[in-house]
């Protein structure tokens, strides 16, 4: 056990890096854009550049990891994400005015390539390294404890570098992927891939065959993974520009603040991933309660908008999102195929991506309507992403021995008998 362990500590450390890449740079946006003498919309494109590019270069990753390997995936796009990290820091620290930002948005772009083959590639690698479904749930608790405490970490941490040098996020970022590459090369086994993998033809006829037979719960699922991220980033955004606007609160006290809903998400999410264990009608119903509690928390919000209250809810969503990504992260690689896998959870990975990017440009354009109206969309969308549990996730059918599968088993068996009678004749 104690070997696994320390593989499971060191992918840990892959999504951990990714979400401080990006949301570190949250709280120092603004005082980015005036050393570099640009406007709000010019350095929103340091996240936006980033999430874009991983969005579209995310199934790919998944099938390249497929096809080759998971670490041969992995190790060369944790290089591109340092590399790109140390251009936007040498761009930031040599060069001035339109340079300097070009440079910076360059190297974010080659965050972007890195990030979409490092943490979606994670959620596969559990998969494949432990056979026992329990353990599986286990691991993927872990590796989502390990990116949300990212979030509970990234507005301290990224305030902190940004208080000694408006660029010192971007520095941090080579150190951070080194760190974990030595741990992914030296303590990581990854399982052995098939000796011939299948061509792109047949893989692509195989994945649109998984998506014709379980299309139902995968698309479900995809869509609840979506607006969880779209919730967590649009409140954490509208709580941000709440603190600062109205309150004046700024710097490493606000990024304090902004981590404790984070925290309660953080921490309901690695004590999930040990309670649902194997038992995929358990991951369904506690997904669905997941998700009232995260529509009823934001529900509340829009009649009430004192500070206080607003945070105590936030906490009660974010448990609630907690709970839920384990599940949701363990349908989905428990009820893939291996060959499959890295494919299937990239393209749920990316579709979370979607959500981290819709989050904060809708809410706040939401924020210019009203509170109530911003707070009565997201509740809604929360119900919705309920709703699709209740309906669309069936796993109890997958083990019915009853079910439609089971005649063309029994016809199975019946040749294999009149096989094994032939050469008596």
């Amino acid at each position: 056990m104690k070997p696994k362990k320390w593989d499971l500590i060191s992918l840990a450390s892959i999504p951990l890096i990714m979400t401080l890449g990006n949301s570190m740079l949250i709280p120092v946006l603004p005082l980015m854009a005036r050393e570099l003498a640009i406007t709000s919309l010019q350095v929103s494109m340091f996240i936006t550049v980033f999430a874009v590019v991983a969005i579209l270069l995310i199934p790919i990753a998944g099938y390249l990891s497929d096809r080759y390997g998971r670490k041969k995936v992995i190790v060369p796009s944790l290089i591109i994400t340092g590399v790109g990290g140390a251009v936007s820091a040498l761009g930031a620290w040599l060069l001035k005015d339109g340079m300097a930002y070009w440079t910076i948005v360059g190297g974010r772009f080659l965050q972007g390539i890195g990030a979409a083959g490092a943490a979606p590639v994670v959620m596969p690698l559990i998969g494949d390294m432990f056979k026992r479904e329990s353990e599986v749930s286990h691991g993927l608790g872990v590796i989502e404890t390990s990116n949300t405490f990212g979030k509970v970490l990234s507005p301290v941490l990224g305030a902190a570098l940004g208080s000694v040098l408006w660029y010192l996020p971007f520095v941090s970022i080579p150190v951070f992927c080194a760190v974990s590459v030595l741990l992914v090369l030296f303590l990581v086994r990854s399982p052995k891939m098939k000796e011939s993998p299948p061509k792109f033809a047949e893989f692509r006829k195989s994945v649109a065959a998984i998506f014709k037979q379980k299309g139902r719960w995968l698309y479900a699922i995809f869509a609840i993974g979506g607006i969880c991220m779209f919730v967590v980033f649009g409140v954490l955004f509208y709580l941000s520009s709440n603190l600062e606007d109205t309150f004046g609160i700024t710097g490493i006290t606000k990024g304090l603040i902004l981590a404790i809903p984070t925290g309660a998400l953080c921490l309901a999410s690695y004590v999930t991933g040990k309670f649902i264990g194997s038992n995929k009608k358990r991951m369904k119903w506690v997904n669905f309660f997941a998700m009232v509690l995260v529509t009823a928390s934001i529900f509340a919000i829009a009649w009430f908008d004192n500070i206080i209250f607003v945070i105590a809810s936030l906490v009660l969503g974010g448990a609630g999102i907690g709970i839920s990504l384990p599940c949701l992260d363990a349908l989905i690689t428990e009820g893939i195929q291996k060959e499959q896998r890295g494919t299937i959870s990239s393209i749920y990975s990316s579709v979370r991506f979607v959500g981290v990017s819709l989050g904060p440009p809708v809410v706040s354009l939401l924020m210019g309507i009203s509170h109530s109206v911003l707070f009565l969309t997201i509740a809604g969308l929360s119900a919705f992403a309920a709703l699709l549990t209740l309906v669309a996730i069936r796993p109890q059918e997958k083990n019915n021995k009853s079910s439609k599968p089971q005649p063309p088993r029994e016809r199975k068996n019946r040749v294999f008998v009149m096989h094994k009678r032939e050469p008596a004749r």
